[in-house]
């Protein structure tokens, strides 16, 4: 016959078997390697950024942290493999600010927008610039958009897209301004600053990481800078802003995101990998080196953020019709 007292003994036994599992997976994750999921093309800043944080997850760790360039369909193509990878942990993914632009603009996503995945940490933002290729005829931000105003839709503005965060500050510039642009999207900041070195495009709009280098050998001529105030780098450069629109204000963000389900002391120990990634003297150079600022967010204040980042982008979405088309 059971008794109170073994009863109590039995559930009090059965508890600790049910938490026991959870903390044993804690503590020894990772088992195996882990698959960063990079949705952006190879070269570019995000893909540099996971390198780093990747390689000093792997030394503090043991196992490696493989990162797992997935580029194509807006990021979706990436994003898709990852949400349907085991929620353990050893499958995590790279997000910016076309993750909560695709939530909101393809309505076929082959994966559950935003709720397919749990928000780990941001890592850094990057402002953008806007720039000309230094055999350009226009010297001033002013004098770029004259021209765009004077002939409407001669004036060529390469950025990443369609449906990024760059498509987004494009029509963005367009409705500040007043100007009609002729839109040119490619699938990865390095492409499309590579056109305008080549002649193809005749000014690009994209993150200060991906032509950092070709603006330091003059090779081209930055405009203006997307942020609310000027940056240290680029201290004669004037923003957007500053010239006549103001509240006009682009900044991408890159973070990190685990499958939905992904058990909370998973996603904990994944956000302090980042955090001391971060935290690390030399890659805090190297990223900001390559003009990323960083701008961690633990769990709970990425979750935060990205859903102000969702109401932002539907606003502007649904106010200027755009489609992902």
């Amino acid at each position: 016959m059971t008794t109170r007292r073994s009863f109590v003994a039995a559930t009090a036994a059965a508890a600790t078997q049910a938490f026991q599992p959870s903390s044993v997976m804690a503590q020894s994750f990772p088992s195996k390697a882990i698959h960063f999921i990079v949705p952006f093309p190879v070269g570019g800043s995000a893909d540099v950024l996971a390198r780093l944080v990747g390689q000093h997850m792997t030394q503090r760790w043991g196992p490696a942290v493989l990162v797992d360039p997935r580029p194509g369909g807006g990021t979706v193509i990436g994003t898709s493999l990852a949400a349907k990878a085991p929620a353990d942990g050893h499958t995590i993914l790279f997000i910016a600010n076309s993750f909560v632009i695709n939530a909101k603009l393809r309505t076929n996503l082959p994966y559950d927008g935003i709720k397919a995945f749990e928000p780990v940490a941001m890592m850094v933002s990057s402002p953008q610039v806007i720039a000309v290729s230094a055999s350009s005829p226009f010297r001033t931000f002013k004098e770029w958009l004259d021209a765009a105003r004077a002939q409407p839709g001669t004036q060529s503005l390469a950025t990443l897209g369609p449906a990024t965060a760059q498509h987004i500050a494009a029509e963005m510039l367009q409705r500040a301004t007043g100007v009609r642009l002729i839109y040119a999207a490619y699938p990865g900041s390095v492409q499309a600053v590579s056109a305008v070195l080549g002649g193809h495009v005749g000014c690009v709009l994209a993150n200060l990481a991906d032509m950092s280098s070709h603006l330091e050998a003059g090779k081209l001529r930055p405009l203006a800078v997307t942020t609310t105030e000027r940056l240290e780098a680029l201290k004669n450069v004037p923003t957007v802003a500053e010239s006549g629109y103001p509240g006009y204000e682009v900044v991408a963000w890159f973070g990190v995101a685990a499958p939905a389900g992904t058990p909370r002391a998973t996603v904990d120990k994944l956000a302090e990998g980042v955090n001391a990634a971060l935290n690390d003297t030399d890659i805090r150079q190297k990223i900001a080196a390559i003009g990323l600022q960083s701008a961690y967010m633990d769990p709970a204040a990425f979750s935060t953020h990205i859903a102000q980042q969702y109401e932002r982008y539907a606003r502007v979405i649904d106010e200027a019709k755009i489609t992902a088309d």
